[in-house]
């Protein structure tokens, strides 16, 4: 298809079956895809387990079947590729528009706009936008960024376009980029991202789960989905941790990637419908009955 008709993905992702961004419960759970795009293949211990692109569309595939998962989030090559599939319909699609900041390269905290941008998600029919947002107050980097990402959320707001931000306060640390997860670093990093922009009507947060998430959510009125951090954790104390958070007032949901397409076990039914009974409690409650 790639090859001899290319338009047949457009066709593809204007020809599917749309549904609302919230509906129901009004929770969300987005299975994320968007990391090779800027260099990041590694899982855990394994440096290349993303860099097989047929294994990860099985592994996408097997998570967009499981009853529970709202959407997916990626860069235009993943979402064309499962435009292509048919495995779209009725999902929430979530188009990455930043992977400039490389993984390991000396210009990492160059997070800039290289995959999907506004106009073109408007015009294809993609529900909803996400940027990262490393925010690195020794690297003169981070402005332009910051500027960036203004002018992207004042045009997904114009667009009545949903966007969703995902800040940390980083530094560089021994040649590569780290992110602080410290309670009061995540909640700086929310008060200068919620800024971002002529209007917040459409802006939603994108905030990892860490100590006091209390205080976190305290920090800001939009409403936030939760990352998922990297594989590697212990997935009881990660399925604990995000069934906390999920309590809280605001949090509608997960965006959950690594952690649940390569599950320790190597299960990804498993893993995605233990993470959706978290997200929808009811729901999952009728399927097992």
């Amino acid at each position: 298809m790639r090859a001899t008709r290319p338009s047949a993905i457009s066709d593809a992702l204007a020809g599917r079956r749309r549904r609302e961004v919230l509906h129901g419960d009004g929770r969300l759970f987005i299975v994320a895809a968007d990391h090779p795009a800027r260099g990041a293949l590694a899982v855990g211990k394994h440096p290349t387990a993303m860099a097989n692109r047929y294994d990860l569309l099985e592994r996408l595939a097997v998570a967009l079947s499981r009853p529970g998962v709202d959407g997916v989030l990626g860069t235009p090559d993943i979402i064309d590729d499962l435009a292509a599939l048919g495995l779209l319909d009725d999902k929430v699609i979530v188009g990455s528009m930043n992977r400039g900041g490389l993984r390991g390269a000396c210009f990492e905290m160059d997070d800039r706009y290289t995959a999907y941008d506004v106009e073109t998600m408007a015009r294809e029919g993609i529900d909803f936008a996400k940027t990262l947002i490393r925010i690195n107050l020794e690297d003169p980097a981070t402005v332009s960024i910051l500027e960036a990402t203004a002018h992207a959320v004042t045009e997904a707001a114009a667009a009545e376009l949903p966007i969703m931000l995902e800040p940390f306060m980083s530094r560089w640390v021994d040649g590569r980029v780290v992110n602080d997860l410290t309670t009061d670093a995540v909640i700086l990093s929310v008060a200068i991202a919620a800024g971002l922009g002529a209007s917040s009507a459409y802006t939603w947060m994108k905030l990892p789960v860490v100590a006091d998430m209390e205080r976190v959510m305290e920090a800001t009125t939009l409403p936030t989905l939760l990352l998922g951090g990297d594989a590697g954790v212990d997935p009881d104390e990660t399925f604990a941790a995000w069934e906390d958070a999920l309590a809280l007032p605001g949090v509608r949901g997960l965006t959950v990637g690594r952690t649940l397409l390569y599950p320790p076990d190597g299960d990804v039914a498993a893993a995605v419908d233990t993470a959706a009974a978290l997200v929808h409690p009811a729901r999952a409650a009728v399927t097992a009955t």
